[in-house]
């Protein structure tokens, strides 16, 4: 393979048709089913689907089947059918995977951006969804046509695009099964959802953390009445939910405090955090927009590594029962009422957790307080199994030959629902987790941008590794697969 020209093809692809394709993308505000109730009436999903169809049955690709699979009730699928280019892989398979469901706008954007606008500023395309997870289904096309384009050869791939992974892919599943037979046994997954140290070296993921939350609502009375004539008597909603959330997390560390909830960090991963903080110096955590003054949680680096990979943390990201400042009157609330999301270290068994955390805020509620916890989430994240010299080669060559540096592995904080799905169906294969987002590229926030140079480079690094994976498999060296179980039952996964 002529890297040279490979990184050549790729980068007026993306130049040519990749970016102005992802421009029109952003357009559409096709957010997640959780975040827009009535997505089959507004068509937003549809019109992004489309797009995506169009492009794709217009790429040159010999024998290439593209189909929107659809099952009543649930978001659309893409699904991607791509032929080996010889028989000598047998009916190994590469697994390649991303969405297109997109997060809420948030706000806070800049005056010349939006989550719906796109903007290219330099080297960036700014806007909802570029890089979470738009580019997928283009680097991945991209990825195979410039190993085409050489003659280069490759086993059977297949491209899974979802449309639900920002509610927890609780679509995906069902698809799994129902595809079964067509998925075949994947030896490959390379998932194209993830994030970057930086943007100067490829980064493989090595773990995910799961997910368990919902509404946490503490109620005290049947209306709201006047503060002076209540307070002191009445307790404050607000008092005893901050009270209850002192059983979880230590309020002056944010440690979380059950023992249930943590687990012993693996010698490998705890590594891989060292090395990563040394690479990264204070990148890992001056890549977050600090308020002046603004400290971390912990002074040293690789304990903020793992604290965002491998330990839970507490999040509240919303609330209800507060009215807003210009209309706050003198008022002692009935209710309040918060949304939680309780990062859960890798290993440690979602739906578990989301008892725990149930039991433990609903319990001997104080003052008798109308206490409840709506779980939403309770996912288990997932540890990637040991990685076969011959990819642990392939991912190290692609990184130094496309970037000229070494590639590095790193956990991430985030829940990519499908890893540990495919984990649980395919426990031989093996995986390739990487993406775009890295430092300021603000997934789910405001100014979320995709990077395009790390766009081409983790295209050409995808198509390194899927050509390798082709001479290992004639080696014999990616048995020990096993096969999609149709009719599986799943439980519930939690969104990145």
């Amino acid at each position: 393979m002529d890297t040279v020209k490979v990184d050549r093809y790729v980068a007026e692809k993306w130049d040519d048709d990749i970016v102005p394709q992802l421009v029109e993308y952003i357009r559409i505000p096709n957010k997640s089913p959780m975040f827009d109730k009535d997505w089959v009436a507004n068509g937003y999903m549809e019109q992004a689907v489309q797009l995506m169809e169009r492009w794709a049955k217009a790429q040159s690709v010999p024998g290439m089947q593209v189909e929107v699979v659809r099952l009543e009730g649930r978001t659309p699928l893409i699904f991607i059918e791509i032929p080996a280019t010889g028989p000598d892989t047998g009916a190994d398979t590469v697994l390649l995977y991303g969405h297109l469901d997109k997060q809420p706008e948030m706000t806070g954007w800049d005056d010349d951006l939006g989550p719906w606008v796109p903007v290219i500023k330099g080297d960036k395309l700014y806007g909802r969804g570029g890089a979470d997870d738009g580019y997928a289904i283009f680097g991945s096309l991209a990825a195979i046509q410039a190993l085409q384009q050489q003659g280069v050869p490759h086993a059977r791939c297949v491209v899974l695009i979802e449309a639900c992974e920002e509610s927890g892919s609780y679509d995906l599943p069902a698809y799994v099964d129902h595809l079964a037979d067509r998925i075949g046994k994947p030896s490959l997954v390379v998932c194209l959802d993830s994030g970057c140290g930086n943007y100067e070296q490829l980064w493989c993921t090595t773990s995910l953390r799961g997910l368990a939350g919902g509404n946490f609502t503490v109620k005290v009375l049947e209306e709201g009445v006047h503060s002076g004539d209540a307070s002191g008597v009445v307790p404050s909603s607000f008092r005893l939910l901050r009270q209850l959330l002192s059983r979880l997390e230590d309020e002056q560390t944010g440690r979380i405090l059950p023992e249930g909830l943590q687990v012993e960090i693996p010698a490998d991963r705890l590594a891989q955090a060292q090395e990563a903080a040394r690479v990264l110096d204070t990148a890992v955590f001056d890549k977050f927009p600090f308020l002046p003054g603004m400290t971390p949680m912990a002074e040293d680096l690789a304990e903020l590594v793992l604290n965002r990979t491998w330990r839970p943390a507490l999040s509240v990201t919303g609330v209800n029962g507060m009215p807003p400042l210009s209309s706050a009157g003198n008022v002692l609330r009935p209710y309040t009422s918060v949304k939680l999301s309780l990062r859960l270290p890798p290993t440690l068994d979602g739906k578990q957790a989301g008892q725990l955390l149930k039991d433990l805020l609903e319990k001997d509620a104080p003052n008798g307080a109308q206490v409840s916890l709506e779980l939403e989430k309770a996912s288990t994240g997932w540890n990637a199994p040991a990685m076969s010299p011959w990819l642990e080669n392939a991912i190290d060559a692609s990184s130094r030959e496309f970037f000229g540096k070494p590639a590095m592995y790193m956990g991430e904080g985030g829940t990519i629902p499908f890893m540990g799905m495919l984990g649980e169906k395919f426990p031989g294969a093996q995986f390739m987790i990487t993406g775009v987002l890295g430092p300021h590229s603000n997934a789910h926030g405001p100014n979320e941008f995709l990077h395009i140079p790390m766009g081409k480079k983790v295209t050409a690094c995808v198509a390194r590794v899927i050509a390798e994976h082709h001479a290992a498999s004639v080696r014999g060296e990616t048995t020990g697969v096993a096969a999609v179980a149709g009719g599986e039952q799943h439980g519930d996964h939690g969104c990145c």
